[in-house]
């Protein structure tokens, strides 16, 4: 019997962190405890038991939404030169901000080991990419590199929240972006 309780907590577990990775993407929704249960079609007090409350399970969550991006991170810098690599990372992070823009607005305040452990990991993989662009001369070196940090991530959170409508027009933001961290010539 007992064996049947824990598949259950196992499902009904699973079901809450979906519905709140679901909730999380819908811009307007404020996350509650109620809301969470609602959309898993559990009760309340089983998300409660499950994860031993909203700010946990919104923790679990978005450090689950983050694992593929940073994933992703490493197998471009893995796979491709730099620049190459952050070209297309900055494609799919503008993409992944774009559908997971409200996120931003439900962390405020709260208390996130995970997301912030996992956030940690994918600044590291960036700061790796912008060091490789940059030791290969396609970074300007005027520019601290933790500005430049900076810089591309308000960028690419700025842009990913104006919900671009093609492909091209995020391809045609980054060469812009990109060309204005290139070394300059000097004037003649």
């Amino acid at each position: 019997m007992s064996t049947g309780r824990r598949a259950d907590a196992v499902r009904n577990r699973g079901l809450a962190l979906e519905a709140t990775k679901t909730l999380l993407a819908r811009p307007g929704v404020t996350l509650t405890v109620e809301s969470i249960a609602k959309e898993a079609g559990v009760g309340t007090a089983t998300v409660v038991r499950s994860f031993g409350g909203k700010e946990a399970l919104i923790d679990a969550a978005v450090s689950a939404l983050l694992e593929p991006v940073v994933r992703r991170a490493r197998d471009l810098l893995e796979q491709n030169g730099p620049e190459q690599a952050l070209r297309a990372f900055l494609a799919e992070l503008i993409a992944f901000q774009s559908a997971h823009h409200a996120i931003n607005d439900q962390l405020t305040g709260m208390d996130l080991p995970a997301t912030t452990a996992r956030r940690a990991e994918l600044v590291r993989v960036m700061e790796e990419m912008i060091a490789g662009v940059r030791a290969n001369g396609g970074i300007r070196t005027d520019i601290d590199p933790a500005v430049t940090m900076v810089m591309l991530g308000e960028v690419v959170y700025a842009f990913a929240r104006s919900q671009p409508a093609s492909p091209e027009l995020i391809d045609g933001f980054i060469t812009v972006v990109m060309d204005g961290l290139r070394p300059q010539s000097p004037a003649r």
